[in-house]
């Protein structure tokens, strides 16, 4: 698979790359070495540049988190990103009965690791701390890639699909928040303050 090729279908053309996705024949594991391990680790490596490197400004201020919490908070925080990405597509096909769906673990695997791309690219904008909050808007084009290629992948039915996504979403959200949390939690940074 050509990665940066993918990364732009997706991105740009997301109708036509979730069939030509449903057609592929992969696995798991392929999914993850050469798609999510990849991707995945930009935003702790930014988020770790960011704020162990560049620093946050305000009033006059710096603070930074010190290196050795911020790399720890990086390398712990990227592995529970691709654990969190299997959790979801196992919370996706545990759920697919319910909505009508077809169960079928590789096709949760990819709507689940197709759909956080927007996520995964923008989050290079976390070296700069003042400009996370952009990120956020590609969280909701990754929302847009989870209503296109939800339906397409687990052959959702029409009247089923909106129930489907919106449980997917709120279980998508707990989960990335939860890793999150764990990972504060386990890797403690305590920041300077710099004048």
């Amino acid at each position: 698979m050509d990665l940066v090729g993918r990364v732009r279908a997706i991105i740009l053309k997301p109708k036509d790359t979730w069939e030509q996705i449903k057609g592929e024949e992969t696995t798991i594991r392929d999914l993850y070495m050469s798609y999510a391990a990849i991707l995945a680790i930009i935003p702790p490596v930014a988020t770790f540049i960011g704020w162990s490197i560049v620093g946050m400004s305000f009033m006059g201020f710096s603070y930074r988190i010190p290196f050795a919490s911020g790399a720890g908070y990086a390398v712990f925080h990227y592995v529970l990103s691709l654990i969190a990405i299997y959790a979801v597509a196992f919370i996706i096909d545990m759920l697919a009965p319910n909505f009508g769906s077809q169960k079928n673990m590789v096709s949760a695997m990819k709507v689940a690791v197709y759909a956080n791309t927007p996520i995964w690219i923008a989050s290079i904008l976390f070296i700069f701390p003042a400009l996370s909050p952009i990120v956020m808007i590609a969280s909701l084009y990754s929302l847009y890639l989870l209503y296109l290629g939800l339906p397409v992948l687990m052959e959702t039915p029409k009247e089923k699909i909106v129930g489907y996504i919106i449980v997917v979403i709120i279980v998508s959200v707990i989960v990335f928040y939860l890793t999150g949390m764990i990972a504060r939690v386990v890797i403690p940074s305590r920041g300077m303050m710099m004048p």
